[in-house]
C-alpha cells in the first residue's frame, strides 16, 4: 500500500510498472521456446502463473497510473497473447484478447476496483474496506437517494490527488458507473462477476 502514498508517487509508480515489464520480459523470453511444443491451454495456463498474476497483483493501486504506464503494461499483456495464439506481432490484439477472455490491463484494474465494492457492500470484507463504501440509501444519505432499486455509493469530496486516488473516491465512483443491473442489492457473487465481465469487454 505506501506505493501509493509515498510523495513521490508518480517515480515510484513508474518503478513498480518497470519492475513489472522487466520481469515479465524476462518470463516470455523463457517461456517463448517451451511455449512452441505446448498446446494453446497448456500455454495459457503457464502463460498465467508467470505472466498474468504479476499484471494482477494489488493492480488496483494502479488505477490513476498515466496512459504511457498502462501502456507498458498492456505491452506485457499484447505479447504473452501473442505468445499463446501464435499471432504476428502486427496483427490487431483486440481479437487475441477476446478469444483468451482476457480483458485489457486498464480494464482489469476496473474489474478488481467493481468487485472490491461488491464485496465491501456485501460484508465480504474488512471493516476498514467495507466502510468507505457508504450507500445513498443509508438513513444519513436517504434525502440524496434518486433510485430505491439500485445500490449508489457517495463519492467523498477530496481536497488533493492522493484523495482522488483512494479506494474511498475510485471504487465509489467505478459502482456508480456501472449500469443499474450490476448493482441490485440482491445480485449473487456469480452471476455480477459474469455480468461485469461482459460488460466491461464491450
Amino acid at each position: 500500500m505506501t506505493l501509493v502514498w509515498l510523495s513521490d508517487s508518480c517515480l515510484t509508480m513508474a518503478d513498480y510498472v518497470s519492475a513489472i515489464c522487466r520481469s515479465g520480459y524476462f518470463q516470455l523470453h523463457q517461456l517463448r521456446p517451451v511455449a512452441r511444443s505446448l498446446t494453446a491451454d497448456a500455454a495459457k495456463m503457464i502463460v498465467h502463473a508467470f505472466i498474468a498474476c504479476r499484471l494482477d497483483y494489488c493492480n488496483s493501486l494502479l488505477h490513476s497510473i498515466t496512459d504511457s504506464l498502462f501502456r507498458q503494461l498492456q505491452s506485457i499483456q499484447n505479447a504473452a497473447a501473442r505468445l499463446i495464439m501464435g499471432t504476428r506481432r502486427w496483427d490487431h490484439i483486440t481479437p487475441v484478447l477476446r478469444d483468451l477472455h482476457w480483458l485489457p490491463v486498464r480494464r482489469r484494474v476496473d474489474y478488481k476496483l467493481a468487485l472490491l465494492v461488491y464485496k465491501s457492500l456485501h460484508g465480504l470484507v474488512p471493516p476498514y474496506l467495507a466502510d468507505d463504501c457508504i450507500l445513498a440509501s443509508s438513513d444519513k444519505f436517504r434525502c440524496h437517494l434518486h433510485s430505491a432499486d439500485v445500490d449508489t455509493c457517495i463519492i467523498p469530496r477530496t481536497r488533493s490527488c492522493f484523495g482522488d486516488r483512494s479506494f474511498s473516491a475510485v471504487g465509489p465512483r467505478i459502482w456508480n458507473s456501472l449500469p443499474p443491473e450490476l448493482r441490485w442489492p440482491d445480485i449473487e457473487l456469480g452471476k455480477f462477476r459474469r455480468l461485469l465481465n461482459t460488460f466491461l469487454f464491450v
